[in-house]
């Protein structure tokens, strides 16, 4: 439908990582004004190549895992969208292509490269910012793909960057004294006798970490005075009155303009009740939420219900984007449709109705973005092989954070006990 427009060259050669004393002094500020420090566990004697394994908050885990295999080189698996306008410099400085949410044999052969001329193959496998500070869904395949490359499975875990420049709001709060963790998880020897299902079990638990807790733990205060400003994005539905798409949130405040509900986001990260709760909720059994992500796995839950139910269903018109390459296109109007069978985008353009489906017991998570470029709004981008859309509801009260718990939730329904 849109072979019309030029598309990147998926398949094209990485190249080694250049400028490698330029790119550490670029990181070299970043993490000597956040203090961050680095803790290295069972990595005596593992030397490139080795498959690593990041988790993702913000653009400093980047800064921080050069820190972490100092001094040698990586390749890091970069979306789309970080290629814009700068495809010669990523290309330049190694980094891979990937479209999210897709399975890209090509990809897995560009690893198996990487690897084989003795550098590291660095991947974020959650793909995405965390949306509230702790672990996002894991693609099954990691077992699978630690098994084919053959290399020791290497984790890096950071902590304190999502507090320091949430996705919802990114400014840079200055924290101090951020930590990560890099730990050989399999060695070439034990992951011969390790099942994917044992690697994907044995990662995701390392990947299990909650930077709000962390917070509290090292007694980081906040001072920025508008450190609650964006978060109604990602607490989307109040647990006072139940009422979705209501909250909304300004300097240290977050409330519900349904039932005047209000909570301040307080320097340790916490929540505490503020202003009037009317009609008392939580007098019929609604939740107290002092912990951001507990207030999160709540809406989940409310929606693993409507899954469960069968009842899950969203429609809407929205504005959409095209991104082939190395710009956007605007295609127009289009009709969205999320429900039990996943993703449908239905449109016209250049004359020509199209129609593309995502099913949920494909897809295992989506990408979303907040006020996404300052163009339209909140948007979520789903992508093929060949394209990336970036599709904005208009018109309706909506979430996108609920569409990609929707996503990870319809996926667990149709999938239960894939894994491996």
């Amino acid at each position: 439908m849109f072979d019309q427009y030029p598309h990147f060259d998926m398949s094209r050669r990485i190249l080694r990582m250049h400028l490698r004393p330029l790119i550490w002094l670029l990181c070299l500020p970043a993490l000597i004004s956040h203090r961050n420090h680095l803790e290295k566990i069972d990595m005596e004697g593992i030397r490139p190549p080795y498959l690593l394994l990041c988790n993702h908050n913000a653009f400093m885990d980047f800064k921080v895992a050069t820190k972490a295999i100092f001094p040698h080189r990586a390749n890091y698996v970069v979306a789309i969208d970080g290629f814009l306008k700068r495809e010669w410099l990523l290309r330049f400085i190694g980094c891979i292509c990937k479209r999210k949410f897709t399975r890209d044999i090509t990809l897995v052969k560009q690893l198996k490269e990487v690897a084989s001329r003795g550098d590291i193959p660095a991947i974020y496998p959650e793909a995405r910012y965390s949306l509230c500070g702790t672990n996002a869904v894991l693609p099954a395949s990691i077992g699978k793909l630690a098994k084919f490359l053959g290399l020791p499975v290497v984790t890096l875990v950071c902590h304190g960057h999502h507090i320091n420049s949430p996705f919802w709001n990114l400014h840079d709060r200055k924290v101090k004294g951020t930590k990560a963790t890099m730990k050989c998880l399999f060695t070439e020897e034990q992951l011969e006798k390790a099942t994917p299902k044992e690697i994907y079990d044995r990662v995701n638990e390392e990947f299990r970490y909650d930077d709000y807790a962390w917070q509290k733990e090292n007694n980081i205060r906040i001072t920025y005075d508008k450190r609650a400003e964006g978060l109604h994005k990602v607490l989307y539905q109040c647990p006072c009155c139940g009422t979705e798409y209501h909250m909304r949130s300004h300097d240290d405040i977050l409330e519900c303009t349904s039932c005047g509900a209000q909570w301040r986001m307080e320097e340790d990260g916490s929540l505490s009740a503020s202003g009037p709760q009317a009609g008392d909720g939580r007098s019929a059994g609604r939740p107290d939420f002092t912990h951001i992500p507990d207030w999160y796995e709540w809406e989940r839950a409310n929606v693993r219900r409507e899954v469960e139910a069968g009842t899950y269903s969203f429609r809407c018109t929205a504005q959409e984007d095209l991104l082939p390459k190395d710009r956007y296109i605007p295609i127009g109007k289009a009709e969205l449709v999320h429900d039990m069978s996943g993703f449908t985008l239905r449109g016209r353009h250049d004359d020509e109705d199209y129609e593309v489906k995502w099913p949920a017991s494909e897809l295992y998570s989506c990408h979303i973005e907040y006020d996404y470029l300052g163009k339209y709004g909140d948007c979520v981008d789903l992508n093929t092989l060949n394209d990336t859309f970036y599709i904005y509801p208009e018109d309706c009260e909506f979430s996108v954070t609920k569409f990609a718990l929707a996503t990870e939730e319809l996926y667990q329904h149709f999938n239960a006990g894939s894994v491996g």
